[in-house]
């Protein structure tokens, strides 16, 4: 069996540690140097000829990080790798999935044609935004879900009166799969954007009344929407309101608007680096799941085992 390597990025190099220390080594080697134009050139400060060679970086903007991983890609394929698998937690530009108004790229489809071009052999990633990207890869893609790092919190908080929630239409599949879990019933928001990161209208389908209620997303960005469903739901008479999200963007006002919202908590993963700490935010890891999906690939085995 050929050895297994584990070099990180720049982006997530604290999730790239647990991940090798979770599979039972050390990150390997790797100096990403930058010329003063900023400039990228990777290289690996030890042999990988015939190893099987997991490169972890997020691609959340900046495009550096895309980049930085392409080249580190086509460096161990020059290097005699033996397979090149990225392990992207965070798959960036994943809601650019589709032609949803006239003249715009489908940048999910060129991403994933550029790492592909790049050399990589193998992806593996964790809650897509939509499921059907893993569609657009003619190579392997081990699809990792956050439910393995969420349902154990939720059922340490034994809520009485548990109800889950989707902040929108498109998420209602992800929150139908939590309360066919727990044995539980689910509720909508039904959400109208006047444009990308602003909601214009909201209205709950379903009722919270006295009831604990978890919203359920992939990523959570601004946080405008997770704070107004919030809202809306506590302002129908529900007990409680909180929000599991596998990657926590939170770009501009997000972090103040979490801690000025009524949520209970927001419960993230360590997909993408935290950038300040919250009171409200309670960051989970999955380098655990992601050790475990490695093993199971290098091993020839089913990652189905890790699904609830």
């Amino acid at each position: 069996m050929p050895e297994v390597k584990i070099f990180s990025g720049t982006n997530t190099p604290v999730l790239a540690e647990k991940i090798a220390k979770a599979y039972g080594q050390d990150l390997g080697k790797l100096t990403i140097s930058k010329f003063s134009d900023g400039e990228l050139s990777p290289s690996f400060d030890e042999s990988i000829r015939g190893c099987n060679v997991f490169l972890i970086q997020s691609t959340n903007p900046s495009a550096d990080n895309l980049m930085e991983l392409c080249l580190m890609i086509d460096a161990a394929k020059r290097a005699s790798a033996y397979k090149v698998c990225a392990v992207i937690p965070y798959y960036g530009y994943a809601r650019q999935d589709r032609k949803d108004r006239p003249r715009v790229s489908i940048a999910a489809k060129l991403i994933a044609n550029i790492l592909t071009s790049a050399g990589a052999d193998r992806i593996m990633t964790c809650d897509l935004h939509a499921g059907q990207i893993q569609g657009f890869f003619d190579i392997p893609l081990d699809h990792l879900n956050g439910s393995a790092i969420f349902v154990p919190y939720l059922k340490s908080l034994d809520l009485g009166n548990l109800i889950f929630a989707s902040p929108d239409v498109g998420g209602v599949g992800r929150a139908r799969a939590y309360a066919k879990y727990f044995h539980s019933e689910m509720v909508v928001c039904d959400k109208h954007r006047k444009r990308a990161n602003e909601v214009a209208s909201m209205q709950i389908i379903g009722d919270v009344e006295g009831m604990d209620v978890v919203l359920v997303d992939d990523l959570v960005d601004t946080a405008g929407t997770i704070c107004k469903a919030a809202q809306i739901i506590m302002d129908k008479g529900a007990n409680s309101v909180r929000a599991i999200s596998t990657h926590g963007v939170l770009s501009g006002n997000a972090y103040e608007n979490i801690e000025n919202s009524v949520l209970s908590e927001l419960v993230i993963t360590d997909t993408i680096p935290s950038k300040q700490a919250s009171s409200k935010i309670k960051v989970l890891t999955v380098a655990d799941l992601f050790a475990k999906a490695i093993h199971a690939v290098t091993g020839n085995e089913s990652i189905s085992a890790l699904f609830l």
